[in-house]
């Protein structure tokens, strides 16, 4: 009988010490910091509070994968500014009565800019599903693109 408690009881209090390891260790108390900002989706303090919990524990696997995941979506929010900066100036270019053979090169070369840019991301299961949709979907919006200027 008391064989058949002790092992329970046992495990149970393994099981209370990591948990309280956990909480109190200050490196897993930055990483619980910087997951709820990667959460709301505010990557660069997510990032910076991530590494500060990985050089004060090597080993804080969770601090290793809010950084690598922070990176990645930074990434993605960098492709998103810098696609809609683009689109604003090949509007402005198509919006003149007639496009210059200088002014075609430049959108095609924003164009393929924006492509190339796009095949170097890499999502994974954790990245943000809408931030990869609205990277797709101005990626979709830069190959039609660049096929109507190269015509």
């Amino acid at each position: 009988m008391k064989a058949k408690l002790f092992f329970p009881l046992t495990a149970l209090v393994l099981i209370a010490a990591m948990f309280l390891y956990f909480l109190m260790n200050p490196s897993y108390e930055k990483s619980l910091e910087a997951k709820y900002y990667y959460e709301v989706k505010n990557y660069q303090k997510a990032y910076e509070l991530a590494n500060e919990a990985f050089k004060m524990d090597i080993y804080n696997r969770m601090a290793s994968t809010i950084m690598a995941q922070s990176q990645r979506s930074m990434k993605y929010q960098k492709y998103v500014h810098n696609a809609k900066q683009y689109l604003q100036e090949i509007n402005a270019i198509a919006a003149k009565p007639t496009i210059s053979d200088s002014d075609r090169a430049k959108m095609r070369m924003m164009s393929e800019i924006m492509v190339d840019s796009y095949k170097k991301l890499a999502p994974t299961v954790i990245t943000d599903d809408a931030l990869v949709q609205e990277a797709n979907e101005y990626y979709k919006n830069f190959e039609k693109l660049l096929e109507k200027v190269n015509r």
